[in-house]
């Protein structure tokens, strides 16, 4: 019995275009064709194909299949420790998914600070994803605390609504209302002013340029001389109580 491509196709529950595509990967080899130039495929290209078939559906990449074919165990338990790693993947992705579902956050929220989306701008959330890859598990903990225990919400409207033209006497009202909430964060947290980078996990000098960048380019003028007049206010206050 000899069979088409597409009757080949159809016996193996697949289609014409993936066996080329086996062919091409040299996984199954070209059949003699008949005198009209049809391929005829016999019962072993068929079981060939229906074993190829069976390592697709365990998930086997098809760049390995001819290394399975050979019956290596090795092969196959390493194909298992991957799966593994994807199903550890997709349930992170899922409680991640959970998360910012549960608390309606955007959904590119950053891991972890789903709780608190509703009270950062795009700003906040921009300098989060960068603090995700440059500080440890413990500085991005603080970081979230931190945001939790921030309740002056209007002193944050004010600062993400002020214009980059912003008058002397706006800048230096918003930073002093900034200041008190500034100085509590940095009483709790005191690494955040004097030591972040002994909590970076990547180069010292790359972090802090790109944390300097960040802020220059997600900050417009104003809002940036308020963060440096809120921060010397902020450290005036926690020298006189000592």
């Amino acid at each position: 019995m000899a069979w088409s491509t597409s009757e080949l196709a159809t016996l193996a529950g697949t289609t014409v275009n993936t066996i080329r595509h086996y062919h091409r990967l040299g996984l199954i080899e070209e059949p003699d064709r008949r005198y009209n130039g049809y391929k005829q495929y016999e019962t072993l290209d068929l079981v060939r194909l229906l074993r190829i078939r069976r390592l697709v559906e365990l998930g086997v990449p098809l760049s390995r299949i001819k290394e399975l074919s050979t019956g290596s165990p090795e092969a196959l338990h390493q194909v298992d420790v991957d799966h593994a790693a994807a199903i550890e993947r997709l349930e992170k992705a899922r409680q991640g998914i959970a998360a910012i579902l549960s608390e309606n956050a955007p959904p590119d929220t950053p891991p972890g600070f789903e709780p608190v989306a509703g009270r950062l701008s795009e700003a906040d959330r921009s300098l989060i994803h960068i603090y995700t890859q440059v500080f440890d598990d413990q500085a991005l903990a603080d970081v979230r605390h931190a945001v939790e225990n921030d309740k002056d919400d209007a002193v944050s409207a004010d600062f993400d609504a002020l214009p980059a033209d912003a008058d002397e006497a706006t800048r230096q009202n918003l930073a002093e209302k900034y200041a008190p909430s500034l100085a509590r964060t940095l009483r709790n947290y005191p690494w955040m002013d004097n030591d972040a980078m002994a909590h970076v996990s990547k180069g010292k000098s790359v972090t802090r340029q790109t944390f300097i960048d960040a802020l220059r380019e997600l900050h417009n003028e104003a809002q940036l001389d308020v963060i440096h007049r809120a921060k010397e206010l902020a450290r005036r206050q926690l020298r006189a109580e000592g």
